[in-house]
Formats: C-alpha cells, sequence, structure tokens
C-alpha cells in the first residue's frame, strides 16, 4: 500500500528560492578578485541567479550540458552552482591545482560546452590555448572595466546577464537529474567523475543542516575555506541558505594573516576547510596572541587532524568537530559532533573522543570489511577496509565502467580504501588509507598515528610518516618534518614523545627535514610524491 501524499521533486534551486524568500536579509560577503569586498543578499542573488539562467541559454547551454567553473569561492560562483543545474545543466567544478594534462583530460571526457574563469586563472587557459576542444566558449567572472586583454575569445560575465529579466522558469527536473560533476584527482590513472543529482544535492545539504547545528543556524557567518572548486565546498552553499546562515567567501586570500583579518571584520562564527589551512590560522592566532572575536566552531576534514591541533582550539573556547568524507560520498560521511553526554567528560576523554573521525550522518552506512570480503564486527578493535552506501554516495563513476566495478562490492556498496575500525557506538577510526599503512614485519603501522603524536611537539610546524623499503622488515617508518623556524628537533626528541603510545618497533627509524611537504590539489599532503622524492632514500642501519 503507498502512502498518499504529493510527490514534489527535490530540486537545486528550491533551496534558493526558499533563502530568497525566508532568509531575504542572509548574505553572501566576497573578497572578489578585482580586488575589493562585495555584498548582496539571498534575494538580490536569486534574480542574479535568474538573469545568469538567460544568459546561459542565450551562450546555447541546453538541459544535460556540462557547464565548467575554475573560480574561487565568491559570489558569482554561487550563482553558477545555482544557475546551471536549476536551468537543467550539469555544474562541472574544475580544481584550479590540476596539471595540464589533468586539466584538459577533464574538460575533454565531461564535454564542457562553456567554461566560467575567474580573473586569476585566465593564464592557465592562456596557457592550454592550443589544446582547449573547439567550440568551447570561455566566460569571464568580471565586468567590462576589468576584463583582460587576451588572445583567446573571452565574454564577460556581467555584460553576460545585464540585458536579462530577474525572473526564469524554472523547469521542474526529475529529481534524479543530474546537478553537478567533480573529479577526484587521485594518485593513478585519470581522474574519475562523480556525478551528483538534484535529489543527491538537496538531502545531502539537509544532513549536514541537522548534523552541525552550531555552524549552520540562522544569523551564524560561515567561512568556507574548503573551496567551491572541489567536492561543493563540503555543501555549504547549499546548506547554509536554507537554514539562514550567510557566506563569507575568502576568495583566493585563504593565508592566515588574510583569513584572520576577513573572521574578524565580518564577525566569522564558524569556518571550514582541511588541516593544512588551520595550520596558518594557528600560527596568526599565536602572533596575535588571540583568536578571531566571535569564531566559535571549525570543522576540519580532508585528512585527519593532529590532536595537538584539535586541543589548540578547544582550549582558546573554539569548537572543533573533526569530520570525514569523499568526494564520491558528497562528501561528507561522518561528523565528530559529541552528544550531549560527553559534556562533562575530562578534557582528556573528549579530547580522544574529537581526535577520532566522528560517527556517521543520517543517509549513510558503514561497514567494514576482511581480506577475505566477510564483514567484520563494530567492536571498535576489528579492522578493515571501509565501505559507504547511502542517498548521496555514487552508484558508480561517471563514463568509467572499470572504474565502477573496482570501486563498487556484489552488495552495491562504495569501497573507499580507507582502513578503519568502527566502535559499537558508532565512533569511526580511519587507521590510514591503504595504501599509506606501513607493513613491516608483517604487522601494520599507521603513518596517521605517528603523526598525530609527532605534530604535538613544539618544534614540529609539519610532517609526514611514509615507508621506506628495508630488506630485511619489508617497510620501516620515516617521519619527514618540517621544523619551525630556527628549530630542529631530534629523532630522539620525537621518540620520546611516542614511546608511551607505541610499542618500540613502530617508532619511526630516521627523522628528515624538507623545507615544506608536496600537497594534492585539494590540500592535502602527497604521500605520492614524498615517497617518489625519497625513492632512493637508505635507512641508517643499511647504509
Amino acid at each position: 500500500m503507498h502512502g498518499m501524499m504529493m510527490n514534489r521533486p527535490l530540486s537545486v534551486i528550491e533551496l534558493l528560492r526558499y533563502a530568497a524568500e525566508i532568509h531575504s536579509a542572509g548574505e553572501i560577503v566576497s573578497v572578489r578578485t578585482e580586488g575589493d569586498l562585495h555584498r548582496q543578499t539571498y534575494a538580490e542573488t536569486f534574480k542574479r541567479t535568474a538573469q545568469l539562467a538567460h544568459g546561459l541559454a542565450a551562450l546555447g547551454v541546453q538541459q544535460g550540458n556540462r557547464v565548467a567553473t575554475l573560480a574561487w569561492n565568491g559570489y558569482r560562483h554561487f550563482e553558477l552552482y545555482y544557475a546551471i543545474s536549476g536551468m537543467g545543466a550539469v555544474c562541472h567544478t574544475i580544481n584550479p591545482r590540476l596539471s595540464a594534462e589533468q586539466m584538459l583530460y577533464i574538460i575533454g571526457h565531461a564535454e564542457d560546452r562553456v567554461l566560467f574563469v575567474d580573473l586569476t586563472f585566465v593564464p592557465i587557459l592562456e596557457a592550454l590555448k592550443d589544446h582547449l576542444p573547439a567550440g568551447l566558449k570561455l566566460v569571464v567572472m568580471t565586468d567590462a572595466a576589468h576584463m583582460p586583454t587576451s588572445a583567446l575569445e573571452l565574454h564577460c560575465y556581467e555584460d553576460l546577464i545585464a540585458p536579462h529579466p530577474t525572473e526564469y522558469d524554472w523547469p521542474d527536473l526529475p529529481e534524479e537529474t543530474a546537478a553537478g560533476l567533480c573529479y577526484t584527482s587521485g594518485t593513478t590513472g585519470n581522474p574519475k567523475g562523480s556525478l551528483y543529482s538534484h535529489r543527491s544535492t538537496v538531502l545531502h545539504a539537509l544532513f549536514i543542516a541537522v548534523t552541525l547545528p552550531r555552524s549552520l543556524h540562522e544569523g551564524a557567518r560561515l567561512l568556507p575555506v574548503v573551496p567551491m572548486f572541489h567536492v561543493n565546498s563540503w555543501g555549504m552553499p547549499y546548506a547554509a541558505p536554507i537554514v539562514g546562515a550567510s557566506l563569507i567567501m575568502p576568495g583566493g586570500k585563504l593565508d592566515g594573516p588574510s583569513l584572520y583579518d576577513l573572521m574578524e571584520s565580518e564577525k566569522v562564527t564558524a569556518s571550514w576547510g582541511v588541516p593544512t589551512v588551520w595550520l596558518g590560522l594557528r600560527a596568526e592566532i599565536d602572533a596575535r596572541g588571540k583568536p578571531p572575536s566571535a569564531l566559535d566552531q571549525v570543522v576540519i576534514g580532508g585528512s585527519a587532524a593532529p590532536r595537538s591541533m584539535i586541543e589548540f582550539f578547544e582550549k582558546m573556547d573554539i569548537d572543533v568537530c573533526h569530520a570525514w568524507g569523499m568526494t564520491e560520498m558528497s562528501p561528507v560521511g561522518t561528523t565528530g559532533q559529541l552528544p550531549n553526554t560527553a559534556d562533562d567528560a575530562p578534557f582528556e576523554d573528549r579530547m580522544a573522543l574529537k581526535s577520532l573521525q566522528g560517527r556517521r550522518i543520517f543517509g549513510v552506512d558503514l561497514k567494514i570489511v576482511g581480506d577475505d570480503g566477510q564483514r567484520l564486527p563494530h567492536d571498535g578493535k576489528a579492522v578493515g577496509e571501509l565501505y559507504v552506501r547511502g542517498n548521496a554516495v555514487i552508484s558508480g563513476y561517471f563514463k568509467n565502467e572499470e572504474a565502477t566495478a573496482a570501486a563498487i562490492d556484489a552488495e552495491g556498496w562504495f569501497g573507499t580504501g580507507d582502513v578503519a575500525s568502527i566502535s559499537p557506538d558508532g565512533y569511526l577510526s580511519i587507521q590510514d588509507r591503504s595504501k599509506d599503512l606501513i607493513k613491516s614485519g608483517g604487522e601494520w603501522i599507521s603513518s596517521i598515528d605517528l603523526e598525530n603524536v609527532a605534530m604535538a611537539h613544539p618544534e614540529v610546524a609539519n610532517c609526514a610518516v611514509i615507508a621506506i623499503a628495508h630488506p630485511k622488515w619489508d617497510e620501516r617508518p620515516v617521519l619527514v618534518v618540517v621544523p619551525k623556524d630556527g628549530c630542529e628537533p631530534t629523532l630522539s626528541d620525537i621518540h620520546a614523545l611516542m614511546e608511551p603510545h607505541f610499542a618500540k618497533w613502530q617508532l619511526p627509524d630516521d627523522l628528515v627535514f624538507v623545507d615544506a611537504l608536496p600537497l594534492t590539489a585539494t590540500g592535502k599532503v602527497s604521500k605520492l610524491t614524498l615517497r617518489q622524492q625519497f625513492a632512493d632514500y637508505v635507512l641508517p642501519d643499511v647504509r
């Protein structure tokens, strides 16, 4: 028997329509590439988004076409999110940190018809001029006064939308209609595309709005440091409007001083980003002697946050919410918002919980699987590969049957490539990426666990642990350290920190210094690049 309820399709444009009506005074504040600070309300944004949809149609964009963006976090990028999807096309966000080869591959694989580009990234396209697909239209996200001189044929964003009305007849689309496309950079092979639907995008926005109320609530001022060019800025451009939170867009100024100043001047209440971003802000807080005055929560994801980083913010009464997810999951899968029962727990106990990757959000299921393919218990002890399923998890990769077959198991779950355990009360503990675990003498060593302890050393600015080949033990861990200015921590110093937490055989065999750690296109430390960098390194005991 079916229920007797109306069935209206979930649609991305309805998120903004709701915000324009119910939270019309909520605003988007943007640091623009033109150099100034721009403000507009959700009500104004909805009108401009309608003008943009007309402009897209004038460029020949039709339902199902892919429209690419190469841009920072800003109000024009936000308008593109809604106009492209709202008219039935697909918003394809491109990471500007990708290599030229990868960028050309995904533009071609997605079959993009139009590419919108911020002023900052026009030189990237000029360098690719002779290799861009024929017929690809390029629109610079600026006004006529700031249009660059270029050998490329460029359209002007503001000129594109100016002649058009501020109302648009948004189509009723089936909720399974594709809305967004994001490619993973990966470490091997070509990037793989995750094709999001209107249904998955709206549900994901609702899931995180419910799960993260400390960040997402009416009147909040949310600064997304995580970029809109990768995995939808963790869903913030969709979740913030429906709860009435304002968005403070930092543009390309993501250094510690710039973020601090923007947080202070705009009274930012919450900010989300990867650990490398918070290292810069932490240094600025140290320099100024106090945190931004209104900052209440930071959400840290993308890679594991060191416990020392979590404790730094918590001791300043800034809540830290550790989160985990993937591009293929829209991306949020778990969050570390502690239950009320933990409020009275000792600080050390709460920090131990916050150092985990949190518990699943509604709409996401988790399982761990052993080498034999059998499910393992959620007892906090069993360790296996993590699989996920849910309403905002991909069922396959865009136009890539081989990658789909490798990622989806017989039960329809997606294999994450992470090695994890899950406690009886649902806390996820990521042990490592399967390719980053170190196997020494037949036993596994977690590089993440070693890194988290090493980061607590006062002379360590950043670090990573990688495996180095060993003739007897197969692999041994080596600690790669970026020291703080004027410092030179010793291996014995680090060992002294680690010894209470690890067996002696798990400790790093050596410590090497570097000026900086290589980062992936999404701001994570690139273990692959580090392993390549130290491919010829020989451990001390075999030299």
